[in-house]
C-alpha cells in the first residue's frame, strides 16, 4: 500500500507506485494529488497520457470531479522515455490503453532513479485483467487499489460495467456507457446481458 512517507525514501533511488480500480474509484484524483504534491516539494514532473484519451480535454489529464494537470499526449509507451529526461517523477494517466512496452519504460526509468506513478483500469469491462496492469501491478513497489460505489447496491465495486453491447475492448466513455458495480451485481448484469444478446 502507497504511503504518503514513500517521498522520503533515498532520493537517488527509483521506484513504480501503482494506483488501480473500476471506473469512478478516484484513480486519477488521486496520480493528480500525487503529482502536485511533488510540485509542491520543488521536484520536477512530467506527466502523459495516451494520446486516444481525449474525453475531457485533448492536453490535461482531468479527473471526473474536473480536477486537473498538464500533461502530454503520446502515441506510444517508448515516447515516454525519450521525454522524461532530467525529470524526478513521471505521472502515466490511463495505463491500460498502453502497449506491453509499458511495463519495460516504468521499469527503465525507474532504474535510472525516477518515482513513477501510474494510473489505470485493472479490469477491463468484461472483468478481465486489462492490457498491461497485471505486469505493472506485479513489478510495482506500491499498490494502491481504489474502490468505487456500486451504483445498485451501494455497496464497495471493483468492475466497471459497459451498458451497451460493443465488444471493444478499448471503448472510451462515461457514466452514460459505464456504471461502477460489486461483483455480485457484475454477475448478474453480464448473464442478463449474455441471455438477452441469444
Amino acid at each position: 500500500m502507497f504511503r504518503d512517507n514513500a517521498e522520503e525514501i533515498n532520493a537517488k533511488s527509483g521506484w513504480i507506485e501503482v494506483i488501480c480500480g473500476p471506473m469512478f474509484s478516484g484513480k486519477t484524483e488521486e496520480l493528480i494529488r500525487r503529482l502536485k504534491r511533488a510540485k509542491i516539494a520543488k521536484q520536477k514532473v512530467e506527466i502523459f497520457k495516451p494520446m486516444v484519451d481525449t474525453r475531457y480535454h485533448e492536453v490535461h489529464v482531468v479527473s471526473h470531479d474536473a480536477n486537473f494537470i498538464q500533461s502530454t499526449p503520446v502515441e506510444s509507451s517508448s515516447n515516454i522515455e525519450l521525454l522524461a529526461n532530467d525529470t524526478r517523477v513521471v505521472g502515466i494517466d490511463e495505463a491500460q490503453f498502453f502497449d506491453e512496452g509499458i511495463v519495460e519504460v516504468c521499469n527503465q526509468l525507474a532504474n535510472k532513479g525516477i518515482r513513477v506513478i501510474v494510473a489505470g483500469l485493472d479490469l477491463d469491462y468484461a472483468g478481465k485483467p486489462f492490457g498491461p496492469m497485471p505486469n505493472l501491478l506485479a513489478t510495482a513497489e506500491f499498490v494502491t487499489k481504489l474502490h468505487a460505489i456500486c451504483t445498485h447496491t451501494g455497496d464497495i465495486a471493483h468492475f466497471s460495467y459497459r451498458k451497451s453491447e460493443e465488444e471493444r475492448t478499448v471503448m472510451l466513455g462515461e457514466q452514460d456507457e459505464y456504471e461502477p458495480v460489486n461483483r455480485a451485481t457484475f454477475q448478474q448484469l453480464m448473464k442478463k446481458k449474455k441471455v438477452n444478446g441469444r
